[in-house]
C-alpha cells in the first residue's frame, strides 16, 4: 500500500475578514499574514506538490492539518475544495491542526465542510479517534488542534481521547493490522518548544509505549522530522513529520515536500519505506530528496 503524507498547506490568498471576526486572537494571525507570511506559502507551488501526488498514485492520502490560516468560516469552503482534489473522502484522511481550530467559531464551519474526510469507516459524523482500514493498514485519525490563547500554537489530546486511542491501538494490534497514527502536532517531548507542542505527549508517549504502532505522522513544525518512541513489542514505533506543502524557502528539510510511505502491512513485523519528494530551487522541479527505510 502507498500513501502519501502532506500536511501544513495554508492556503491563500487570506479572504477578506469582517471586523467583528478579527476580535480576540485572530487579528495576531492576520497581522502576521499580511506582514509576509503569505510570502511563504506558494500556492503555485503547492499545486505542482498536488500534480506530483496524483502523479505517484497513491492508494491513499494523509493530510495531517492546518489546511487554513486562521479559522475564518470563509477559508473552509477552499479547503473543501484542496481536499476534493485530492480525492474522495475514502480516499482521503485529515486530521485538524491549530490553524484549523484557530478560534472556537472555526470548529463547526471546519465540521462542516470537511467533516466527511474525519470519519471512520461507517461513521456519519467526526468523531476522534477514527479508524480506517484499507488492505491491512490500520490509518487512526487523532484531533491536537484545540483553540488557544494568542501567541500560543500548542495543542492537546485530553484524556477521554487518549484512553479511546489506548484501547484502539490494543484491539487493532490484535488483528494484525499495520497501525497509522495521524496527528498534527509533533507527538513526544523534543518534538516543539512548550508554547508550541503537544500538551500530553507525554502520556501520548506512554500509550504508544504500552499498546503499540507501527508508524506516527504529523506535521506542524514545517521540516521532515524524523523520531522513535520503544514499545513494549521491542520494536520502536517511528514518527515522521512532513513539510509544509507549499512552503517557498527554507531549508533541504524545511520547504515544500510531502512523503511518499509504501507499506508491506503484516502487523508489528511490517515493512515501511520512505520517500521525500519536495522542491529543489536549482532545478525549479519537484523531485526526490531522500529515499530510506524506516523499519
Amino acid at each position: 500500500m502507498r500513501i502519501a503524507h502532506l500536511s501544513d498547506a495554508h492556503i491563500g490568498p487570506l479572504p477578506r475578514p469582517r471586523v467583528h471576526e478579527l476580535l480576540g486572537k485572530r487579528i495576531t494571525g492576520f497581522t502576521n499574514w499580511r506582514r509576509g507570511r503569505f510570502r511563504t506559502h506558494d500556492m503555485a507551488l503547492l499545486a505542482r506538490i498536488l500534480d506530483d501526488i496524483a502523479a505517484h498514485a497513491p492508494d491513499h492520502v494523509a493530510m495531517t492539518g492546518d489546511i487554513v490560516n486562521i479559522g475564518l468560516a470563509s477559508e473552509f469552503p477552499p479547503a473543501r475544495r484542496f481536499l476534493e482534489r485530492l480525492g474522495t473522502p475514502e480516499q482521503v484522511s485529515f486530521v485538524p491542526g491549530n490553524h484549523d481550530a484557530y478560534v472556537r467559531q472555526a470548529l463547526l464551519p471546519m465540521r462542516r465542510e470537511l467533516g466527511p474526510w474525519m470519519c471512520g469507516d461507517g461513521d456519519t459524523a467526526p468523531a476522534f479517534p477514527y479508524v480506517r482500514k484499507r488492505g491491512g493498514v490500520a490509518l487512526i485519525g487523532l484531533s491536537s488542534g484545540v483553540p488557544t490563547l494568542p501567541f500560543l500554537a500548542s495543542g492537546t489530546l485530553g484524556r477521554e481521547q487518549l484512553s479511546a486511542l489506548e484501547t484502539t491501538l490494543a484491539a487493532l494490534g490484535r488483528e494484525g493490522l499495520c497501525r497509522v497514527v495521524l496527528i498534527h502536532h509533533p507527538p513526544y517531548k523534543a518534538g516543539a518548544k512548550p508554547s508550541r507542542g503537544l500538551t500530553d505527549a507525554a502520556d501520548f508517549e506512554r500509550v504508544i509505549a504500552d499498546a503499540g504502532a507501527e508508524i506516527v505522522l504529523h506535521g506542524h513544525n514545517h521540516r521532515t522530522m524524523l523520531a522513535e518512541i520503544p514499545t513494549r513489542t521491542g520494536r520502536p514505533a517511528v514518527i515522521l513529520g512532513a513539510p509544509s506543502a507549499s512552503a517557498i524557502s527554507g531549508t533541504l528539510d524545511h520547504r515544500a515536500g510531502y512523503h511518499l510511505l509504501t507499506i508491506a502491512p503484516d502487523g508489528e513485523r511490517s515493512a515501511i519505506t520512505l520517500v521525500t519528494r519536495g522542491y529543489d530551487a536549482a532545478a525549479d522541479d519537484i523531485v526526490t530528496l531522500d529515499e530510506r527505510p524506516l523499519r
